[in-house]
């Protein structure tokens, strides 16, 4: 077995590798750069180096600096995580060459499957079944419109070499796929150094299943079950699951077979994915095969007791697989979260900052009902980068079943706290309480369908309102007696509610262990049992037989309450307080009609006006590049360009003014 393993790669998936390697006994070497240098991977690692600036193309993606770095700390091998040189043929082959073990599968299948028109031509003939589109290059926009035209809207274009949602567009017209081409290309340049561009039908409303392989260098080669990520935005997942709640036993041996068939093709060996479309009738067909280790493997090491990167390790020193396929067993349930540094009540745009606040849920292991597993790559009072992707950790939960790990999810994320930076967690808590998600009905639409305007929150319904201004009332009587105010003995004390715009008035009466709360309005009664601690930003909560985790922060005169995807501001005043409270006028925000702002920080790469030209509405004015993303932002109206106080090339934070109109 290896004695030192270097892990070419940063953040959650660097940490997650050396947990394993170190469970094994192998030693650790992590590479970084000027942004990560305090990072998380380079505490958790025996051995550290420095290999360059903070941009990736300066640094985890120069071969020459982590061939270096192996013979200056003596690693014997190099796990490449996923992204950066993961899927990079050159790279293995440099390894190879030097004598250095590449944790992952053989030159060849990397190049014929990391390439998605060549492997489409393979997939085709190991009779796997594949999306109708244009195999071979695209030439320009033009050229790629007319192809679209051809195969038929809407269609996919997508880098060759791309991956994570990254040089990925869907066009529904000549003029979307002109500009999505010149998109897709930019970013595949700067995010994979290869610019090559193909386009599919894209077929609507498909699920997005995959199947987990694993293969040795001996001949053999398992599946390991699917995983449902249908729940995409932009073309990225966002939340996982295994397995998928949608597939009959005989599809998903079909599935898992055919993978099989194609990984023996090309004489794969170590841990894949398969990738299928599947639509409503269960036909499947494939995307692509990824020759590493997915961001989501969790959920099947979860649902098969099976450590993927020890899988790979083992098979990378030449061993055989351990496990047949019929050793193989699905046990209960597994869903992952991706946590992004994402705020989604900006649309999901980038955010960036230090983590004031970063207290995951406590994490469990196996021997219980259900079981929590967060992995991440970040540390309170840490920072995220603007320089690499925006995930700040998976939160995964386990259950007997869909519905207790679905129940599990949505207790672990209203116990995540995360503070200093905007995030995603809001939007994955509502997912969970979602009608349509807790059935399984869902398709890569999901988000589109059922946020067609964004997340603007959730709305709370009559029962979770009265059960918040419950707990936020008793959070009141608690303070105030800590704090020694006189309040009633015995009887009931009065307070109303302000919440979402309603009035709800209550009495609350102090019990030994508990309060009794009654709503004056209807006369109906509740009993609430609190853990909170003034200072403590978590409050666990039950009204009746309904349990509450509650993320909370004072406000003037009451409470902020986060949860299950709500976020309310409850005042709670005494009855006169309350009538004189109404009485304040409201203020309101400036007006920023006439101006275009900068959604997120990031980098000015491109500005398509100039001052004085004439606008109309949906037209592009700027592209901004955040997280290697490119963003074009559009006018709202129709205008004039007044002023444009910067250039391209800027750099600038959040809210900060690109142009101004006139008109």
């Amino acid at each position: 077995m290896f004695t030192k393993i270097l892990v070419a790669n940063r953040g959650e998936i660097a940490c997650r590798v050396f947990k394993t390697a170190k469970a094994m006994g192998i030693k650790t070497v992590a590479v970084y750069s000027d942004a990560d240098k305090n990072a998380l991977h380079v505490q958790m690692a025996d051995e550290a180096v420095h290999i360059g600036a903070a941009p990736a193309s300066q640094s985890y993606l120069i071969i020459d600096k982590i061939i270096e770095a192996c013979k200056q700390t003596g690693a014997e091998a190099v796990h490449p995580g996923y992204g950066f040189l993961s899927e990079r043929a050159e790279f293995a082959e440099r390894l190879k060459a030097e004598n250095i073990a590449f944790i992952g599968p053989p030159v060849n299948a990397i190049e014929a499957m990391g390439d998605k028109i060549t492997s489409k031509k393979l997939a085709q003939e190991a009779g796997v079944s594949t999306v109708p589109g244009h195999m071979g290059l695209i030439d320009d926009a033009d050229h790629a419109a007319k192809i679209a035209s051809q195969i038929g809207y809407p269609v996919m274009i997508k880098a060759s070499a791309g991956g994570g949602g990254k040089g990925m567009r869907i066009a529904w017209n000549d003029a979307e796929a002109r500009e999505g081409f010149d998109r897709s290309k930019s970013e595949a340049a700067s995010s994979f150094g290869d610019d090559r561009i193909f386009i599919e039908k894209f077929v609507v409303q498909p699920r997005h299943i995959e199947i987990q392989v694993l293969a040795d260098t001996h001949g053999n080669c398992i599946y390991l079950g699917e995983r449902e990520c249908s729940i995409q935005r932009r073309n990225q997942k966002v939340i996982e699951e295994a397995p998928s709640p949608f597939l009959d036993e005989a599809t998903r041996k079909a599935m898992g077979e055919q993978s099989v068939a194609l990984a023996q093709a090309v004489g794969y060996a170590s841990a894949g994915t398969v990738e299928f479309i599947v639509d409503k009738d269960r036909n499947f067909y494939f995307l692509e095969m990824n020759t590493r280790l997915q961001v989501e493997h969790p959920v099947t090491e979860l649902i098969t007791g099976v450590d993927l990167v020890e899988q790979m390790i083992r098979v990378a020193n030449g061993e055989e697989l351990a496990l047949a396929q019929e050793d193989v067993k699905l046990n209960g349930w597994a869903i992952e979260s991706r946590l992004y540094a994402e705020d989604p009540y900006r649309n999901f745009l980038p955010s960036i900052g230090r983590l004031t606040r970063y207290r995951p849920p406590l994490s469990s292991s196996a021997g219980v009902d259900t079981i929590v597993r967060n992995d991440t790559g970040v540390y309170e009072g840490g920072e995220i980068s603007m320089f690499y992707d925006p995930m700040i950790a998976k939160l995964c939960t386990w259950g007997k079943n869909r519905e207790a790990a679905v129940t599990a999810m949505s207790h672990a994320l209203d116990a995540f706290e995360v503070e200093g930076i905007g995030h995603n967690l809001p939007f994955c808590a509502a997912v969970m309480k979602h009608e349509r998600f807790k059935s399984g009905n869902i398709t890569t639409a999901f988000i589109e369908e059922e946020y067609p305007d964004g997340f603007e929150g959730v709305t709370p319904n009559d029962t979770e309102l009265k059960a918040l201004a419950s707990i936020a009332a008793a959070m009141k009587l608690s303070d105030e007696r800590r704090i020694g105010t006189p309040i009633k003995a015995s009887g009931d004390n009065d307070y109303v509610a302000v919440i979402d715009g309603q009035h709800i008035k209550l009495a609350v009466q102090a019990i030994d262990t508990h309060f009794e709360i009654a709503l004056s309005e209807d006369g109906t009664k509740c009993q609430v049992h609190i853990d909170y601690t003034p200072g403590i930003p978590l409050v666990r909560a039950k009204v009746d037989a309904t349990d509450y985790i509650i993320k909370t922060t004072p406000i003037t005169g009451g409470y902020r309450l986060r949860v299950q995807g709500l976020d309310l501001n409850v005042k709670i005043y005494t009855p006169r307080i309350a009538e004189l409270a109404s009485l304040m006028l409201e203020k309101l925000p400036p007006d920023t009609s006439k101006l275009l702002l900068c959604p997120m920080p990031g980098l000015i790469v491109k500005l398509n006006v100039q001052e004085g030209d004439k606008i109309e509405e949906g037209q592009a004015l700027a592209i901004v590049e955040a997280m290697k993303m490119e963003n074009v932002l559009r006018a709202e109206k129709a205008g004039t360009v007044s002023k444009i106080p910067v250039a391209v090339g800027d750099s600038l934070a959040v809210d900060e003014v690109i142009m101004e109109f006139e008109g």
